[in-house]
């Protein structure tokens, strides 16, 4: 990645300077708190990085999907909290996106301080298709930091996004790399262009339509792609297996059906799954083989002899990728496949693997259920990014970095 670095900026020197850092801080929330601090941890380098260095910082983030204006539930007050905690000094919220008391707030600054702007997403500009409006939000932030201000693009998560603060931005201001995008870059770009074979990858989640684009793209380059989650119940509706009331994309059979044809000897489905009779944590419970699947029950998570044979398949491994769950691992009773499967790729990591989850709901896992960040090469803090870069798409928060 041919791109200016945030060292690059802090060579240059940015004490007195506003620097507008684009992170992704979009955490999960129960109420007001947060389930999963991870993404507002591995941000937390850089905004630290350009305080100590006396740059005046605006953090500019989203969280959740508000509609393109003010709400409550969606405010960035518990983040601010949180980031606060672990940076270890004062961090101001400001009450609007790029209003009056943004602006306000923006101009007290003094060196080393840090302000994070309300949700950007309250603004409906942020992400409008219409570039002139997106330019115009761009313009607005641009003031917050001032002429002779500098923007460093730190939020993988939403590099496949051209939204005003991740690519429009980057063109009126000296744009840079912070450390954690430039981080996930890299260990990409080791799982698309220098990869250690046996190339082992793991997809979950619920949907094929989701991941139909990377199986596509990874399937001739793999030796082994494991599937689970809700999306393996496709795969064996192809098979002519009947999955109950398990989840289910009919329009995708004939897809997955020929995914199995041509590669037969990469793709490999659960021969057995956890079954309930409802979706909820206390549903009654039972594990069969997937072609015993009565009718009124639903597959919750993969079985036994599945997380076994997985794990097998991937204990020989040199390079791992995993991307989604292997079942509704937020109830304990279906969290053994997700567990097993990723326990696996520890120990695979662990004899030598250079191992990488795909951010999201498998981050989320790893903490939850109790595993090790470090029992892991690195976990990537942007689950649909990841996912672009690996079929091969341009994503246009890093393009626009390059230019």
């Amino acid at each position: 990645m041919a791109v200016q670095t945030l060292k690059d900026l802090l060579d240059a020197g940015v004490e007195g300077r506003g620097v507008l850092v684009r992170s992704d801080l979009n955490v999960p929330l129960d109420g007001a708190t947060i389930t999963d601090p991870g993404r507002i941890i591995a941000s937390a380098p850089t905004i630290e990085a350009l305080a100590e260095a006396g740059a005046k910082v605006v953090v500019v983030a989203h969280l959740g999907r508000p509609k393109g204006e003010p709400d409550p539930k969606f405010s960035l007050a518990p983040v601010a909290a949180k980031l606060g905690e672990v940076l270890g000094r004062n961090v101001q919220l400001a009450g609007d996106v790029v209003g009056q008391d943004a602006l306000a707030r923006s101009e007290g600054l003094t060196d080393g301080d840090i302000l994070l702007l309300e949700n950007i997403r309250f603004d409906p500009r942020e992400t409008s298709k219409d570039e002139s409006q997106r330019q115009a939000l761009a313009r607005d932030l641009v003031e917050l930091v001032g002429d002779d201000g500098a923007f460093v693009s730190d939020g993988f998560g939403v590099v496949h996004r051209k939204q005003a603060s991740v690519y429009d931005v980057a063109k009126l201001l000296p744009h840079y790399a912070g450390g954690l995008v430039a981080a996930e870059v890299a260990v990409l770009e080791k799982l698309t262009t220098d990869t250690e074979r046996p190339y082992a990858v793991v997809l979950g989640g619920s949907k094929v339509s989701d991941k139909l684009a990377v199986i596509e793209a990874l399937a001739p380059k793999v030796d082994t792609l494991v599937i689970g989650g809700g999306m393996c119940f496709t795969f064996l509706a192809a098979q002519g297996i009947s999955v109950g009331n398990s989840l289910l994309e009919e329009s995708m059979i004939e897809t997955c059906k020929g995914l199995l044809d041509r590669y037969a000897d990469v793709l490999h489905i659960p021969q057995d799954v956890v079954i309930a009779d409802s979706f909820s944590a206390d549903a009654e419970a039972k594990t069969v083989p997937v072609t015993e699947i009565p009718d009124g029950w639903m597959g919750l998570d993969i079985g036994p002899e599945s997380v076994q044979r997985f794990a097998s398949l991937l204990s020989a491994a040199k390079t791992v990728f995993w991307n989604g769950p292997m079942g509704v691992f937020e109830f304990p009773k279906f969290a053994a496949g997700t567990k097993g499967v990723a326990e696996a790729i520890v120990d695979a990591t662990g004899k030598g693997a250079f191992s990488v989850v795909g951010g999201g709901d498998s981050a989320a896992a790893v903490r939850q259920l109790g595993l090790p960040d470090d029992g892991f090469s690195h976990i990537s803090t942007g689950g649909g990014a990841s996912l672009e870069y690996l079929e091969g798409k341009e994503l246009p928060g890093i393009s626009v970095l390059e230019a």
